[in-house]
């Protein structure tokens, strides 16, 4: 890394948003019982062993989709976690909260290469404070954490291999943008979109750049990282698009809503956590931080909205100010979230949850990093002061959006979906004989799979599971 001072400033800004990030998730990660969809990966870990598909091997089975658009890379990633530390809450939460650290670290990177050492700092600032992108990450039921780090470390690699000419970042980044598929084939919603925008805006560049050997290492180490995916389909003709690509627009206004909602991120108030009115014996905050935390949310008035959309339309009114290859990556944001997003609105049973939005991030934040930083060069000397107190509000503004979610899960508990209560229960099966366990209701037997190890006679269908030895 260069020792030119403002790259060491901004490293070391980057630093604490990352060090802030991974303080405000671990600070959540406790307080919330394990969802369903957020153990779901563990199907394919322990019994009764689930899955869409299977490679056969000799005697063995190989798992490659839990779904027909949801693959099984995380459950690999996670296998050797679980053997070393168990099955609890910091073995499933902690691994994904260091990816969403390092993809905050990685979008800094990536801002620095585009637009330069201003704009990655605002990006990076903006990203660590976004309420949403941490909380979906951190509880992953989604699943997002995995396609948040494997698109923004792919493109950082291929912008790389634009700036240097090394084939190397080309095949690690189309191999990483692959593997994004396999983990969940509704990466191809900001794939298209990327795809579209580079296109649009920045075609002659890729253009200068292209050539039968290129396109054929990039084609060939996607297919590698898309590999399972592409059996799956060959062999269920195409399952996946088939299953997932069903039309309809009956609820455009609604998903845009939706987008806005998680855009300010009030959308998981109510849904993460009970309301007031819903709790009629709240829990006392204990200790320092729990205490602080609710003097800070009484005082800032219990904020629910932070303001990313009143900085989003700021930016789109100062991008005219930016030039060359900022206005550039300006537009291709705009074109990855527009074409994206699209896709998922009018798509059936997709679009309307914030762990869909979500994957439209960190784009926002990239068009408001470069227009602010292209807009605070106009200013001369007092455009670094004038940014940075911009960057400020914004960013407090953001905090006290996570910290009335963080009050309200430690005042009010989870919903139903998220009741810490889960954990009781496992612990009350642990020591109930039984030769078959049947859950009744949605939302529990995932967890319970996970938070046992299989080692629960579970019952799928009309027969219970014989326990394991």
């Amino acid at each position: 890394m260069s020792d030119h001072p403002h790259r060491v400033h901004g490293s070391l800004c980057a630093s604490a948003a990352c060090i802030f990030f991974f303080l405000a998730g671990r600070a959540f990660l406790p307080h919330l019982g394990i969802q369903n969809d957020e153990a779901l990966f563990a199907e394919v870990l322990y019994q009764p062993r689930a899955a869409a598909f299977m490679l056969h091997i000799g005697h063995s089975h190989v798992p490659l989709m839990l779904m027909s658009y949801l693959g099984t890379l995380k459950a690999w990633i996670y296998s050797p976690i679980f053997r070393a530390f168990g099955t609890g809450v910091s073995a499933l939460r902690d691994p994904v909260l260091l990816a969403g650290v390092a993809s905050v670290w990685l979008f800094f990177l990536l801002l620095r290469r585009v637009a330069g050492e201003r704009a990655a700092i605002i990006g990076c600032g903006l990203l660590a404070v976004d309420s949403l992108y941490l909380l979906t990450i951190c509880f992953d039921w989604g699943p997002v954490a995995l396609q948040h780090l494997l698109l923004v470390a792919g493109l950082l690699l291929l912008v790389k291999f634009y700036q240097t000419s090394k084939d190397l970042a080309l095949a690690g980044g189309a191999f990483l943008l692959g593997l994004a598929m396999w983990d969940k084939a509704l990466a191809a919603w900001m794939l298209t979109g990327i795809g579209i925008a580079g296109i649009l805006t920045f075609g002659r560049q890729i253009i200068a750049v292209t050539t039968f050997r290129r396109v054929a290492t990039a084609v060939l180490f996607f297919c590698l990282g898309a590999l399972p995916l592409i059996i799956y389909n060959a062999d269920q003709k195409l399952a996946t698009f088939r299953s997932n690509m069903v039309r309809d627009t009956s609820n455009i206004p609604g998903k845009a809503k939706l987008l806005i909602q998680t855009a300010d991120s009030g959308g998981l108030f109510g849904w993460l956590m009970n309301e007031d009115w819903q709790t009629p014996v709240p829990h006392q905050p204990e200790g320092w931080l729990q205490n602080a935390s609710a003097h800070i949310s009484s005082f800032a008035n219990h904020p629910r909205h932070n303001l990313m959309l009143y900085a989003f339309a700021l930016a789109l009114l100062l991008a005219p100010l930016a030039r060359g290859n900022a206005l550039r990556a300006i537009l291709f944001a705009l074109v990855a979230m527009a074409v994206g997003w699209a896709q998922m609105a009018v798509t059936a049973n997709a679009g309307a949850s914030v762990h869909h939005a979500i994957l439209l991030w960190p784009f926002p934040e990239m068009v408001i990093a470069v227009s602010f930083a292209a807009a605070s060069r106009r200013l001369g000397r007092a455009g670094i002061p004038a940014v940075a107190a911009v960057l400020a509000v914004m960013m407090v503004s953001g905090a006290l959006v996570t910290n009335e979610y963080f009050t309200l899960i430690l005042r009010n508990g989870g919903t139903q979906n998220w009741t810490d209560a889960i954990f009781k229960l496992s612990d009350y099966m642990k020591d109930v004989p039984s030769t078959g366990v049947y859950c009744a209701d949605w939302g529990i037997m995932d967890s319970l799979r996970l938070l046992n190890r299989g080692k629960l006679p579970l019952n799928v269908g009309t027969d219970p599971i014989r326990k394991p030895e």
